[in-house]
């Protein structure tokens, strides 16, 4: 299929860019396309116009500047895996990474942009959760600071205004001796998560969790954070009655139903499941090795 017609505009500049934005009320920001573009095609988006930010000054690059990761808006999903100061900094980052799409995917789409498409099954949008990223809009109005936990909405929908453009967004570098840890089910290599689950957490001088965060996608209208089986967590020795807990306490943030890929019954299962292997492998990196 082939997408409506539009009237297509390709601005030098931010505000140029915003000033294209704000002058159509269907206007819609095009940066890697790899979700906006098949979306057009099968009409399910329908924009008036696109505003391509490819060539806008400042939008390229990232930098790790002291304890964060700065992404820009038209950094390469390729680029962030495969940086080696991103890859010592956060680690984390490059494991998921490895989980999104496929390689020429991956070359054209943008972090930023799978962030704003919202899906709540893929996993940008679960590690900005995870690690409480923030995300930088600019618009008419000047330029804001969004939370990740407040940025995503529901299904596709983001705090993002209309004529706003996230220019940049921001992970923290991880503690020295936090583990990590994700993994997701799919029905292929490659397809969105019926199920993933992130892990971040370290350990102290007695050997048990502190600073416990979990974070999942494909069980929500949203990516979630797990707060009630980091509590179960938290201080205890991760021993296996611990981390039946903390699968149970999280049975309750499933709330997808049941769709044609599978049941929420399944998702439960899976999500606990992952939860248990997934916190202890992160308890194993926790305290030792060299990020690589």
């Amino acid at each position: 299929m082939k997408p409506p017609l539009f009237a297509y505009r390709a601005p030098k500049t931010l505000d140029e860019a915003i000033k294209f934005l704000a002058s159509d009320a269907d206007a819609m920001v095009l940066a890697g396309g790899q979700s906006l573009v098949p979306a057009m095609n099968f009409r399910v988006a329908s924009p008036s116009m696109l505003v391509d930010i490819q060539h806008v000054e400042g939008l390229k690059g990232i930098a790790v500047e002291g304890g964060t990761i700065v992404i820009k808006a038209m950094t390469r999903h390729r680029e962030l895996e495969l940086d080696p100061h991103v890859r010592r900094a956060n680690p984390l980052i490059a494991e998921i990474m490895a989980h999104v799409a496929h390689v020429p995917i991956r070359n054209r789409g943008t972090v930023v942009g799978s962030l704003c498409h919202a899906d709540p099954s893929a996993e940008m949008p679960l590690l900005f959760v995870l690690l409480d990223g923030t995300l930088t809009a600019a618009g008419p109005g000047g330029t804001r600071h969004i939370p990740a936990a407040e940025f995503f909405q529901s299904f596709l929908t983001t705090a993002r205004q209309q004529d706003e453009i996230v220019v940049e967004a921001r992970l923290p570098v991880l503690p020295e001796r936090a583990g990590w840890a994700f993994d997701e089910v799919t029905r292929r290599h490659g397809d969105y998560a019926l199920v993933g689950v992130g892990c971040v957490l370290e350990l102290d001088d007695s050997g048990r969790a502190r600073n416990v965060q979990l974070a999942a996608c494909g069980i929500s209208d949203r990516p979630v954070r797990l707060k009630a089986a980091e509590a179960a967590l938290n201080g205890t020795s991760l021993a296996t009655a611990n981390l039946d807990a903390a699968a149970l306490a999280s049975a309750d943030a499933v709330t997808q139903t049941d769709d044609m890929n599978t049941s929420m019954s399944y998702r439960r299962r899976v999500l606990g499941a992952l939860i248990r292997r997934l916190v202890a492998i992160a308890a194993q990196r926790a305290g030792g090795g060299s990020r690589q």
